[in-house]
């Protein structure tokens, strides 16, 4: 079967056709790998693999619990931010949704498969992408959810705390429901001035999306949790999905994550200084850049080919068209290591 992934992290497509692994850049998935402890959790773990793992995820929930300081339950484990994304669509029902553009596609394919009326708000690339307070506008009362990525992917650009807090509170006076994507939200210098999590105790049409997969490198795992304002919408959440939606070892390996006590600022740290290196080095090969505050950056190029010049030297780049409000010669590459920031910056030099 001949298909093509719209999103990023391919390699498997790439392997078949030349027989060997490309450096992925297309991906924004932490550059550190997986903890170690969450690779033997997850290796140890195989030994119990006849049998079902636990449905509902209740040691992992009750470390999530710990690390939030949320009840645990309020908090809801999936197969990844995509499986919880649809969970929500399908627990809110709404009839018409506000997304961003360009946005995250997996929203719009949620809605859309539900029969939603999808609406956006065009996002400016004049003033970089930044949502501004005209938006507020856009939330009318016929709007029955909206989704906010925390930063935006795939512009890398946050939403200010202030207009965060506004759109919030807009929400419920429109009595809409809001979920705030913060997956990329651990790889921000700090996380906590930007995340919504701390109104949840006191807003009821609030959810907040995290996951392993993108920080702690378990793409392959699939972990996602969603944190819930009530323990009536985590319960409807829960019931909306499969029954054994997280496998043993992606479990046992998120657990096992949240004991690293250096990784997240080990992390953070490199991606700050490594996206610094990549923003210039892309605005001297003569690239328009979007300064972002995550592990990605989005740019622009006169070379509408440059994926594929790319590809043909082993390296994998996002192709931005598909996304909603870009088009051709927009791209996305994810902040990696020293060594493999500077072979993709040389490469791009010798190509273009």
């Amino acid at each position: 079967m001949n298909v093509v992934c719209e999103h990023g992290g391919d390699w498997t497509s790439y392997a078949d056709e030349y027989g060997s692994l490309p450096l992925d850049f297309s991906a924004s998935i932490s550059p550190l790998g997986m903890p170690e402890a969450a690779v033997r959790a997850a290796t140890d773990a195989l030994n119990v693999a006849d049998r079902y793992p636990d449905p509902f995820c209740r040691s992992l929930r009750a470390a999530l619990s710990s690390c939030h300081c949320i009840p645990d339950d309020r908090i809801v484990c999936g197969n990844g931010a995509a499986d919880l994304i649809d969970r929500i669509v399908r627990t809110v029902r709404p009839r018409c949704a506000l997304l961003l553009s360009p946005s995250f596609s997996e929203y719009e394919r949620a809605l859309s498969e539900f029969g939603c009326s999808v609406r956006f708000w065009n996002l400016s690339e004049e003033n970089g992408f930044h949502l501004t307070e005209q938006f507020l506008g856009a939330l009318t009362e016929d709007i029955d959810l909206v989704f906010l990525c925390q930063p935006n992917n795939p512009t890398c650009v946050p939403v200010s705390p202030e207009l965060s807090v506004s759109i919030l509170k807009r929400c419920a006076e429109m009595r809409a429901h809001l979920v705030t994507d913060e997956c990329f939200l651990d790889f921000t210098a700090d996380p906590d001035r930007y995340s919504l999590r701390r109104f949840l105790p006191e807003h009821r049409n609030l959810t907040v999306l995290r996951a392993f997969t993108k920080t702690y490198a378990m793409a392959g795992l699939r972990l996602g949790y969603a944190l819930c304002s009530d323990a009536s919408f985590a319960a409807r959440l829960q019931a909306c999905g499969q029954p054994w939606a997280v496998s043993a070892p992606a479990q046992a390996a998120g657990i096992a994550a949240l004991t690293d006590p250096d990784y997240l600022a080990t992390l953070r740290t490199l991606i700050v200084k490594e996206r610094a290196r990549l923003l210039e080095g892309l605005a001297a090969l003569g690239m328009k850049v979007i300064p972002g505050e995550a592990n990605f950056l989005l740019f622009r190029s006169e070379k509408q080919d440059l994926a594929e010049r790319l590809r043909c030297r082993g390296i994998l780049l996002r192709d931005c068209s598909t996304f909603s409000g870009l088009g051709a010669g927009w791209y996305r590459c994810a902040v990696r290591t020293e060594d493999e920031n500077k072979l993709f910056l040389r490469t791009m030099e010798e190509i273009l």
